[in-house]
């Protein structure tokens, strides 16, 4: 019996999703506290790898068991009461044996939060940067994006993916009060895309690039070309598409 887990997690205290030695991640959180309540081995596999200090609001798991479980809800408030407060389960529910939580995926969102005014209620979950941005500019940079799948210049280097191909559908950003956030939603992220393409998009803003230059770190294919990665802490993982 296959189940998939909807959940939300702040990651600031995480070494991101992946399981590693020495360090403290959600899955590792998350496999010992389903092995306690199910009381049998249990090894989580994720919708995908997020990177130490992002934060995901909707993230999908899945979790083999020989039984079906009899009582969802009733596992749902166990394992509630037992995890940390920065991860919390939304559902459990049983699917076919061969949708897989990360290689069934269609689409994934991530949403990156800049704050241009000081929040101390938003400093672990946004980029605090008080500086003026052309939001307008950024928004014409990121329609760029739409004209190319390959995203080699935004990648993190020595990955082992087989390509650097993605198709974007959404790159868009809004202000909200103080809040500045941009939404993009692919097929596939590359490690680091979203926050390299963010740290362009804002050179933009700055108006220390142009729609030229943003352009022309696209063909370039070369990561050295692109701008800063953001801090990890402004990301969400906000949707993922089956």
């Amino acid at each position: 019996m296959r189940y998939f887990v909807q959940l939300s997690y702040k990651g600031t205290q995480f070494h991101g999703w992946q399981v590693q030695p020495n360090a403290v991640s959600v899955q590792a959180v998350l496999n010992k506290a389903f092995s306690t309540i199910l009381r049998q081995n249990i090894d989580l596999t994720g919708a995908g790898r997020t990177d130490t200090g992002v934060h995901a609001s909707f993230f999908i798991a899945h979790f083999d068991v020989n039984e079906e479980i009899s009582d969802i809800e009733k596992l749902k408030f166990a394992l509630n009461n037992l995890l940390p407060f920065d991860i919390a389960i939304q559902k459990i529910y049983l699917v076919a044996d061969d949708l897989h939580a990360r290689f069934s995926a269609k689409e994934r969102e991530y949403q990156y939060f800049i704050s241009i005014q000081k929040n101390p209620f938003l400093m672990e979950t946004s980029y605090y940067l008080q500086r003026k941005l052309d939001l307008d500019l950024m928004n014409n940079a990121a329609q760029i994006l739409f004209e190319y799948t390959d995203f080699t210049s935004f990648s993190k280097l020595h990955t082992d993916v087989q390509t650097n191909n993605c198709k974007i559908y959404k790159a868009q950003w809004e202000r909200h009060d103080a809040t500045l956030i941009f939404t993009i939603r692919a097929d596939r992220f590359l490690r680091n895309m979203v926050r390299a393409i963010v740290g362009s998009l804002v050179d933009v803003g700055m108006q220390k690039s142009d729609l030229q230059k943003f352009r022309n770190i696209i063909e370039s294919k070369n990561r050295s070309n692109a701008g800063f990665s953001v801090p990890a802490k402004g990301l969400f993982l906000t949707d993922i598409v089956y």
